[in-house]
């Protein structure tokens, strides 16, 4: 539990006069679900496309699994996933063959079976032969999660995981992602703007602002650090105070 899974050190990057990201430092633990926060622009999505390989810094490291991102990402990628409903798959293409595709990307040793597996543990029997293109915005959602749980990753990356689902969808997603971690003793990264989901899923926080770290720490020690009830009191208190770094 110990253990760090990401190490970030002064992690900076700029988009020509644009600084997305200034100087960022924090680590997650192993086996630990870690909310990355921020308000719109606070650099959270910039964040995890470098620590995918997605983006180069313009400076500052990047360690996962006790390993230079940046000089060895092919080591790590097959151990991690990624999941937005942001991002879009292929639209021609039906569930099950984005799914496929990813699959023979990860070289599963039996493709069908995963895929037979998470769409029933994810209520995607009824849409696996559907056009990616026609499907409706929460079902979207429900595929890429699918998608980033194919290798079952020691480190996965969530970018807004129920966005789009009702309630009831919602609460089983979450649900789903609690028993995996504790099932796989998996480390979570997950960026969110519902703060009663980063209360139940995250033991640990880190709080984005203009692309620097503002505050970290536990939910709990996080409400009594601002004196309140919940977490969305504490990010909107942050959100409308003065920058201050931690």
């Amino acid at each position: 539990m110990g253990e760090n899974i990401i190490a970030v050190g002064k992690l900076t990057k700029h988009f020509d006069s644009v600084t997305a990201v200034d100087g960022v430092d924090f680590a997650v633990r192993r086996g630990v679900t870690t909310a990355l926060l921020g308000g719109n622009g606070a650099g959270k999505t910039t964040t995890l496309a470098m620590l995918l390989g997605l983006l180069l810094p313009t400076s500052g490291s990047i360690r996962i699994f006790g390993e230079d991102m940046l000089r060895h990402r092919h080591r790590l990628l097959h151990r991690m996933n990624f999941s937005s409903p942001y991002v879009d798959l292929p639209h021609r293409l039906t569930v099950r063959q984005n799914l496929t595709v990813y699959a023979h990307l990860y070289r599963l040793a039996d493709t069908r079976a995963r895929i037979a597996q998470l769409a029933e543990e994810l209520d995607l029997l009824e849409i696996l032969d559907r056009p990616y293109g026609k499907l409706s915005a929460g079902q979207k959602t429900r595929v890429a999660l699918a998608k980033s749980l194919l290798n079952a990753p020691d480190l996965l990356l969530l970018d807004e995981p129920t966005a789009s689902l009702d309630p009831d969808t919602a609460d089983y997603v979450r649900g789903y992602l609690e028993a995996y971690q504790r099932r796989n003793g998996a480390t979570i990264l997950l960026a969110s703007h519902n703060m009663s989901e980063v209360e139940r899923l995250c033991t640990a926080v880190i709080m984005l602002k203009r692309g620097r770290v503002v505050d970290t720490g536990a939910p709990d020690a996080l409400l009594a650090r601002y004196g309140r009830n919940t977490l969305e009191e504490v990010f909107i208190d942050i959100a409308r105070m003065p920058q201050k770094i931690a």
